[in-house]
């Protein structure tokens, strides 16, 4: 659930994923004309740092996105945090809550972190060690299994790859059809049709961008800390950092402060056996086992609150923990350097400094997202209540913006906003 390219530090690197699932065929379109905007700007101003209040309007005015939430921070202070809205039905305020999709995926790899450096998981431990991963009858697991190691799946390198054999996180019907299960399906499910389907590589062998394989570290979770996977990440990551918004989205019903999202297609709904026909952010694809893959809401000032977790060692995580994260994988690493690590993109910086740059984008019918950390001290999240697919214009494209931005600072400010907004 992201996008194929992204500009870090205007350098376009191809991570090997490809566009996000929920944009196949059956969807129909329906996208409202572009109109001048009226803008709704929520937060307080930093007139140091406008030329991201304008990056984030040209973005929006220019694709119709109708509702969007920027938070930015300098050297581990919170400097700017601002919603934007076009429609008269939304006032989106910098703590609106957005489902953030594949951003989820750090908060993912961090408790399987967690669990290690607790001493209660080993991340060469094979999945199939942990987990019951029985076929449905009549089906034959395919005996590479034992070679799925918890660092394989959270590399994308498990032996999934969505280009060959699909999505079966976006497959409801077809695995509905073959177990013989009604919809809405559960995570269970999903594994019991991975698990008698055949591998599409030998795992390690290759990068293969795996939302399934995130199920599968959502279900170690709750296996080896006896919690649910929401109540893990939250009393053990969420709650020492002070964010308290976040939680796991719904399918159709918003959780109080939840931003509406501005569906462009309609498809069938997968929560039921109806058939009936939705629209796409709200019932074609199930919220419920997107959850430790792409399941979390959060406001852009608590993602960057998260994104300072990884600037030090701390409470939370360890130096050791911390290093676990950009972790090279054995396959898998770019031309221009970049790769996955666990639950982010990473980049080293070799010019113009020294370090790497992370990220993430997340996207789902209703909703982009992106997460950045730089090499020098910035980060920012950007979250978006609309995810263009028919209009041709790159949603990669915020990327640059919000780095041509950073670089239109002349001076930075010295204000904090973190004791507003986490107390």
């Amino acid at each position: 659930m992201e996008l194929t390219r992204r500009n870090l530090g205007k350098l376009a690197v191809v991570t090997g994923a490809t566009a996000a699932a929920g944009t196949a065929a059956g969807y129909a379109v329906s996208r409202p004309a572009d109109a001048a905007a009226t803008w709704k700007t929520t937060g307080t101003a930093v007139p140091a740092l406008a030329s991201f209040d304008n990056q984030m309007k040209a973005f929006m005015q220019a694709r119709g996105v109708t509702g969007g939430q920027l938070a930015v921070t300098y050297k581990g202070r919170l400097v700017l945090a601002r919603g934007y809205s076009t429609s008269t039905a939304l006032a989106v305020q910098p703590t609106s809550l957005f489902r953030i999709a594949s951003l989820s995926k750090s908060f993912t790899a961090a408790a399987i972190v967690k669990l290690v450096q607790d001493g209660k998981l080993d991340l060469a431990t094979p999945v199939a060690n942990i987990l019951d991963i029985t076929p449905a009858s009549g089906l034959t697991r395919d005996p590479r299994w034992s070679k799925i190691t918890l660092w394989k799946v959270l590399q994308h390198l498990g032996g999934w790859d969505r280009d060959v054999s699909g999505d079966p996180n976006w497959k409801d019907a077809t695995i509905s059809r073959t177990l013989g299960v009604p919809m809405e399906l559960r995570s269970a499910d999903v594994i019991k049709y991975v698990a008698g389907q055949k591998l599409d590589f030998d795992p390690g062998t290759k990068y293969a961008y795996s939302n399934f394989g995130y199920t599968l570290a959502g279900r170690v979770i709750e296996k080896v800390s006896g919690l649910s996977y929401e109540d893990y990440i939250q009393q053990k990551l969420l709650t020492p950092l002070k964010i308290k918004r976040m939680s796991q989205g719904w399918s159709i019903a918003k959780h109080t402060g939840e931003t509406s999202y501005d569906s462009q297609y309609s498809g069938p709904t997968v929560l039921d056996m109806s058939g009936k026909t939705v629209p796409a952010a709200y019932g074609s694809f199930s919220m419920r086992i997107q959850d430790a893959n792409g399941g979390w809401i959060a406001s852009a000032p608590d993602l960057v609150r998260w994104a300072k977790m990884f600037d030090a060692p701390s409470s939370v995580l360890n130096s050791t923990s911390l290093s676990r994260f950009w972790s090279k994988p054995s396959t898998g690493v770019n031309s221009g350097g970049s790769y996955y690590g666990l639950g982010w993109h990473v980049r080293p910086v070799t010019t113009g400094g020294t370090g790497r740059n992370t990220w993430h984008t997340g996207s789902m019918p209703g909703t982009f997202t992106i997460l950045v950390r730089t090499y020098n001290g910035m980060s920012w999240a950007a979250l978006f209540n609309r995810r263009d697919d028919a209009s041709g214009k790159s949603y990669g494209d915020i990327d640059a913006a919000l780095w041509t931005a950073a670089g239109a600072v002349k001076s930075w400010p010295t204000n904090d906003l973190f004791p507003q907004y986490f107390s």
